[in-house]
């Protein structure tokens, strides 16, 4: 605005640009044209996968890293487009984080059952109820021969009902299911909301 700015020599200005993500927008040219472009390459989520999973300690690596990032891939084309989901490396990395602490807690689970709890632990508790079909869908398409492994929330469910019951309150089944999820989002996530209708 014709005031002449000060910039010492060591001084860099960097922008770091990613258009396509959800809330970011391109530079405007009259400012784009002031800084010089330099391209990133996308980056390979199997190896990165593949890398985080034998960093956890799971010998079936290859195989999995495959089916996650595959699962992934597949929710980003099939699912509904929410402003709430995110299915890139974020995502991917979080849940190959929840697979090596449940695999820590849970010594004895098989390794691919571990990777379907975390899977379906930390997308599930966010899809909305006609991306539960597809979900469930996709995920016998990827693991046909296996079960998911039962939650032990007994306790945590008895506590729930009752709650419900002396704030007379409905026990509707949804509402005790979205308290169980929160529950356990809250155990993997630092950052947490809710959204859609009460």
């Amino acid at each position: 605005m014709g005031d002449v700015i000060r910039v010492e020599k060591d001084t860099g200005l960097f922008i770091t640009m990613n258009p396509g993500y959800a809330g970011r927008s391109e530079l405007p040219d009259n400012l784009a044209c002031l800084f010089r472009p330099v391209a990133m390459m996308v980056p390979d989520f199997n190896a990165i996968a593949k890398i985080t999973l034998m960093s956890e300690g799971f010998k079936q690596n290859e195989i999995i890293s495959k089916k996650v990032v595959t699962i992934y891939e597949l929710m980003m084309k099939q699912l509904s487009k929410q402003d709430h989901y995110d299915f890139g490396m974020r995502a991917v990395k979080s849940v190959l984080n929840a697979s090596g602490r449940i695999k820590r807690d849970m010594p004895d689970l098989d390794e691919i059952t571990v990777i379907i709890k975390a899977i379906r632990d930390m997308n599930l508790p966010k899809f909305i109820a006609e991306d539960i079909i597809l979900f469930d869908n996709l995920f016998i398409d990827l693991f046909p021969d296996c079960e998911e492994p039962e939650n032990d929330n007994d306790e945590l469910q008895i506590a729930i009902e009752e709650c419900l019951i002396a704030r007379n309150l409905d026990l509707n089944e949804n509402i005790v299911v979205k308290i169980m999820q929160l529950y356990e989002f809250k155990a993997t996530r630092h950052g947490n909301m809710l959204v859609g209708l009460t």
